[in-house]
């Protein structure tokens, strides 16, 4: 069995009840419930969620809440590693047997069914323990300014100065859409961002990370940009 599982708080501060929040019309958690079902990858999707009014868009939208997440989880200080080994356990005390895990993140709009489908099949054809989407930067890192406490501008990496651009490493970050995991890789924490992970590649123009208002609204702009295609 294959299950999704999306963390889904209610204590949002910065952007509040950012999870059902109103994106292009529809509660922007429903974009990850709509994709989930659309990639036809899993026998149960769950939101974990401590917010009686997240659990009733949920429900409503076709995912499932079977269990209240518990206020000591829910804060500000819990990891989303932490959620999903409390919501396998709860599976599993259910007498289910889990194959693989993904978590989808509820505040992602750009997700697509195909990507979630595809990564699968990424990570069940290869030896890793997750497969989660990446993007790359859209500037060489090692070109990366500081600003000291003098108000003065200093390089990050200086010995890459005189480097050229076609020479440096392209690096990656991460696209905060989706995570597959194996089951025993989420139960036993192992680190995500490390070599026992694959990546899924995404173009950026399809990444936006929210995180506040200003965020929020250049992602409708950029949906909207791209619905138009």
């Amino acid at each position: 069995m294959n299950i999704a599982i999306i963390p889904a708080r209610g204590g949002s501060k910065r952007i509040p009840k950012k999870n059902i929040k109103h994106f292009h019309g529809k509660p922007i958690i429903t974009y990850s419930i709509k994709a989930a079902i659309e990639s036809q990858c899993f026998d149960r999707i769950i939101v974990s969620t401590d917010d009686d009014e997240i659990a009733s868009i949920s429900k409503a939208h076709g995912a499932e809440v079977p269990f209240k997440r518990p206020q000591l989880i829910s804060d500000d200080y819990t990891g989303t590693t932490e959620v999903i080994s409390h919501a396998i356990n709860w599976i599993i005390n259910q007498k289910e047997n889990i194959n693989f895990v993904c978590c989808l993140y509820p505040t992602a709009p750009f997700i697509q069914p195909h990507d979630i489908r595809f990564s699968l099949k990424k990570l069940q054809a290869e030896d890793a323990d997750f497969c989660f989407s990446v993007t790359n930067y859209m500037y060489p890192i090692q070109r990366s300014l500081k600003i000291n406490p003098d108000n003065r501008c200093e390089m990050f990496y200086p010995e890459m100065f005189n480097q050229r651009s076609q020479d440096l490493i392209e690096a990656y970050h991460d696209a905060g859409q989706f995570y597959w995991g194996q089951t025993n890789a989420w139960l036993g924490k192992k680190p995500i961002f490390s070599n026992i992970s694959i990546p899924y590649k995404l173009p950026s123009h399809r990444v936006h990370d929210i995180d506040t208002l200003e965020d929020w609204k250049r992602a409708e702009l950029m949906f909207k940009s791209i619905s138009r295609l």
